[in-house]
């Protein structure tokens, strides 16, 4: 507990001093937060009625490439990633962000760049969860159309990627949550899970699986609907691929009539690159059946509409190769070759160019995407940048307020640390005194102890030599007595024994005690030992020891002792007891071996 202290001041210290940097520093972050939320907000709406102004995000011409010249293309990625970042200033409008990343990601989808999609998509899905508790039932119903499309995108572009595992993943997402709703959405989910397996997977049974499936409710519910026509689509050319031309003949003209008169239900005008692409499908199996009376009518009723001025506008390089590739095809097999040929050296001029012109604007993409990005990460850097060197000159004053607030605490706390350990030093010392005086008097009694354990075992032994005194005058006064007694002759003999008898005595307690004085000092150790192991051992019963570890017969110690053999007898058995032998221990073996 004493040496504790210190270390509770220390750490006291420290928190003071957390806490008041804490109390006293404002969050420099918020403190310079200059962009409110509707500031935020105003900034991204005005942004985006200037987006909306050359390239409206319900125009088809903002998701085409071709749309874009150099300039017009950096300054839209400039101004698309400069809204994207006013997103994380604004507060609630919560279809607004997630419209933007939705927007973000189909954009990038159609331009072709699947991993800005996919991080947009993930975006989406992101925000929708973090926020999904706050959203009302009509505001996630509102959502269903988005939501789901989402899905297909992420999809989409796992699948160009290679990241099949992700891709299936998504589309089951897609089909679950789509299942019970009333909306064209099913059907969508099932056609795209099916162009999964057709045009990734190259499982051609299990899409045609999912598409006769969409089909059916589409068929059911939908029937007006465009997507029926690429569901019918996907159908034909699954059948192509497996060789069944006549299959997929009545699914292209069905297609092909479907398209005249079908508007699309986001443009509100007639679909024409499809109308193309069902006629040059229609044309191409009719070839491939020999029905060629068949494709040439198709093809006339084609080249009509390839002509017609109205659509002129609306045909893509895509549909123009469509139209040239049956045109080829239909010459060749009416044994036209020099127009066959013709129309293939078209083609193939056609094609070089298209190719030669999408590279460039692919790496013309990709260069000023890359551009853009680096511009921003730099922005954004140098924002950083700068918010901390304003946080730096804004804390500095208080920082030195809180840096001598904390010194003058310190010095004081330090001089109280000081005066606490010279108190608890002398206490110790103090307590360490009292122990050692503590333990130098239990030693002395531990000594007194044993001092009184010796002078009782000598008092013992003095009794043992006073009893048996005692017993030897007994025996004097009863020959005295009987020398009274006696005759003459007879008293002069008894007498002249008491007599031997006093001598004898007198000799021996002089010869006795050299013996036992000599016998102590050849087994000091042995002593030493005997009493470190049984301090309990009388003088007397260690002598006994001593004599039986110099194998001295019973008699001969009952001799010097001066008892009797059964006196001896009692003695060793008391020895036996103090030393805790065992009865099957011999007592002087168990002695010699000590």
């Amino acid at each position: 507990m004493i040496f504790n202290e210190p270390t509770l001041i220390l750490k006291s210290f420290f928190t003071f001093s957390c806490i008041l940097f804490l109390l006293v520093t404002p969050n420099a972050r918020s403190q310079n937060q200059s962009l409110t939320s509707d500031n935020a907000l105003k900034q991204y709406i005005a942004i985006s009625e200037n987006m909306s102004q050359s390239f409206p995000e319900d125009d088809i011409k903002t998701f085409r490439r071709s749309s874009f010249s150099e300039e017009q293309l950096q300054v839209y990625l400039s101004q698309h990633f400069k809204r994207m970042d006013l997103l994380s200033h604004i507060d609630g409008n919560h279809r607004l962000k997630l419209n933007s990343h939705f927007h973000s990601g189909n954009w990038f989808r159609e331009i072709g760049f699947p991993k800005e999609s996919i991080k947009s998509c993930e975006d989406f899905f992101k925000y929708y969860s973090s926020q999904e508790e706050k959203l009302t039932e009509s505001e996630k119903k509102s959502l269903f159309e988005m939501k789901t499309f989402t899905h297909s995108i992420l999809a989409e572009g796992y699948s160009k990627l290679g990241r099949f595992d992700l891709a299936n993943e998504e589309h089951l997402k897609n089909i679950q949550y789509t299942k019970y709703l009333d909306t064209i959405s099913y059907a969508s989910a099932l056609n795209n899970y099916g162009l999964y397996f057709y045009w990734h997977k190259k499982e051609l049974d299990s899409s045609l699986i999912y598409f006769n499936l969409a089909h059916q409710i589409t068929k059911k519910h939908f029937p007006n609907h465009t997507l029926i026509g690429s569901i019918r689509d996907n159908i034909a050319d699954v059948y192509l691929d497996q060789g069944k031309s006549n299959a997929a003949l009545p699914y292209y003209q069905t297609n092909f009539e479907f398209y005249k008169v079908a508007t699309d239900e986001r443009l509100f005008t007639k679909d024409i690159p499809r109308l193309i692409s069902a006629g040059s499908q229609l044309v191409d199996t009719y070839i491939q059946i020999e029905e060629f009376e068949n494709a040439k009518k198709a093809f006339k009723e084609l080249e009509t509409i390839m002509v017609d001025s109205s659509y002129l506008e609306r045909i893509t390089s895509e549909s123009t190769l469509a139209f040239l590739n049956s045109k080829a095809r239909l010459y060749e097999k009416q044994n036209n070759f020099k127009e066959a040929y013709k129309t293939a050296r078209t083609i193939q001029n056609y094609s070089d160019s298209l190719n030669t012109l999408s590279e460039l604007a692919d790496q013309k993409w990709r260069d000023e995407l890359n551009n853009i990005t680096l511009d921003r990460i730099a922005l954004n850097f140098k924002i950083e940048q700068i918010q901390k060197e304003n946080q730096i000159k804004s804390q500095r004053s208080k920082l030195w307020f809180i840096t001598l607030l904390s010194s003058f605490g310190l010095i004081i706390l330090l001089s109280l640390l000081l005066r606490r350990r010279q108190y608890f030093i002398i206490a110790k010392n103090k307590q360490l005194l009292a122990e050692q005086k503590l333990e130098n008097t239990a030693l002395k009694v531990k000594q007194l102890n044993s001092d009184i354990k010796s002078k009782e075992r000598d008092l013992s032994d003095f009794a043992i030599n006073l009893t048996q005194n005692q017993e030897w005058t007994q025996e004097v006064a009863e020959k005295i007595i009987a020398i009274k007694q006696a005759n003459t002759s007879e008293g002069e003999i008894l007498l002249s024994e008491l007599e031997q008898d006093i001598q004898n005595k007198i000799t021996f307690d002089t010869d006795t005690q050299t013996f036992f004085d000599r016998l102590d000092k050849l087994s000091d150790s042995f002593y030493r030992e005997l009493t470190t192991n049984f301090p309990n051992l009388s003088k007397n019963e260690i002598r006994l020891c001593s004599l039986i570890r110099l194998k001295i017969g019973s008699r001969s110690i009952a001799t010097l002792q001066n008892i009797t053999l059964a006196s001896l007898n009692t003695s060793r058995y008391r020895l036996r007891k103090k030393l805790h032998l065992s009865e099957d221990v011999e007592l002087d073996t168990f002695i010699q071996n000590m």
